[in-house]
């Protein structure tokens, strides 16, 4: 069994795709000095659905919590796990990871990163996971103590309490996500410093954008994911198909230049959450990296909600959607269409 196992467990939307490319695109490397990222990201990411029982895990799926475990059974170094869908666990299911890992030294990690940030980016992040509330639903929900998932789900100080009793105090870390403008390296820096590893050891590239809709192009998903119906109830179908040929090809192809955010009439709100945020993490026995201080909104300026866009607006940006799928669907069709072994640009004897 591993000397240590560091358990990254989210939360959602602090960093975590670029933490991950990290990891796994230096996962020879991280091996070389003692350091396992068992498997790949997506076996991390079943395990945890496994482990979770969530009832969207798609039944075809391979890896479970057992399996992975298999994978990294007789590694005598320090294993890394990864998925932020970890910390959505329960108090039951994160004992029952953490006992599974016996007699390995367990730390757990959690990022945190400001609310005025994680609001939006959760709400787009649940649109793009198949849902249909609008934002002023989602953020009314929170405000009125109807989405206490969102806490739980989305915030270092829930998830810390969950996973971190389990384990002692000097094993709970929490890595704060820095401010825009910081450099690119500062968020992998923090994370390399918690695993130990070594300066030098990983090569690392700018972090790959995973681009925010705008406001118009989110409300066309939004709407689309309504119209649905039973349709990809499963997570992996809906990717396979929606994210695809809809999300990826089309709507983040455009400009989504029309950003959308929490209103100035929240900011005191949200000021107010983010110190009592900060204060929980202060109380609570663990090692922080970074400063807590990041955890205060930056710049909070006014912007337009999905909500308050006119019919015209929304029915531009479903129009020029079905240009751009049309033009997707050609280019697929083209493919098909092509001798195999034959590429772009080459031409017959």
């Amino acid at each position: 069994m591993p000397k240590r196992v560091f358990m990254h467990i989210g939360a959602p939307k602090t960093g975590s795709t670029y933490v991950q490319n990290v990891l796994f695109g230096n996962a020879d490397r991280l091996e070389r000095v003692g350091i396992l990222v068992p498997a790949t990201f997506s076996a991390h990411d079943q395990a945890m659905t496994d482990l979770r029982q969530v009832p969207w895990r798609d039944p075809e799926l391979y890896w479970t919590w057992e399996r992975l475990l298999e994978r990294f059974g007789r590694w005598p170094g320090d294993v890394v796990l990864t998925s932020e869908g970890f910390g959505a666990a329960t108090e039951g299911q994160a004992r029952r990871a953490i006992e599974s890992l016996a007699p390995a030294e367990v730390h757990i990690v959690v990022a945190a990163r400001d609310l005025w940030r994680t609001f939006p980016s959760m709400w787009q992040q649940s649109i793009r996971a198949r849902g249909t509330w609008s934002f002023e639903d989602f953020l009314a929900a929170v405000e009125e103590g109807r989405f206490d998932g969102f806490w739980d789900h989305y915030t270092a100080n829930r998830m810390l309490q969950r996973w971190g009793d389990l384990v002692p105090p000097a094993q709970r870390h929490v890595i704060t996500v820095p401010q825009p403008g910081s450099p690119h390296d500062l968020l992998w820096t923090r994370f390399a410093g918690v695993l130990g590893v070594p300066d030098g050891v990983c090569e690392l590239a700018a972090p790959e954008s995973n681009p925010s809709l705008g406001a118009p192009e989110i409300e066309v998903l939004r709407r689309v994911n309504s119209a649905l119906g039973d349709l990809y109830p499963h997570r992996m179908p809906y990717q396979r198909v929606v994210h695809h040929h809809l999300l990826r090809a089309v709507l983040q192809q455009r400009d989504n230049d029309m950003r959308f955010g929490v209103g100035l009439d929240r900011a005191e709100w949200v000021a107010e959450l983010a110190d009592q945020q900060i204060k929980e993490l202060q109380d609570y026995p663990c090692h922080i990296v970074g400063d807590l201080g990041e955890l205060r909104p930056g710049r909070m300026s006014e912007s337009t909600s999905p909500d308050a866009l006119d019919d015209r607006q929304i029915l531009d940006a479903a129009i020029q959607t079905i240009v751009g799928m049309i033009t997707h669907a050609e280019s697929l069709q083209q493919q098909l269409q092509r001798p195999p072994g034959c590429s772009r640009g080459s031409s017959a004897a």
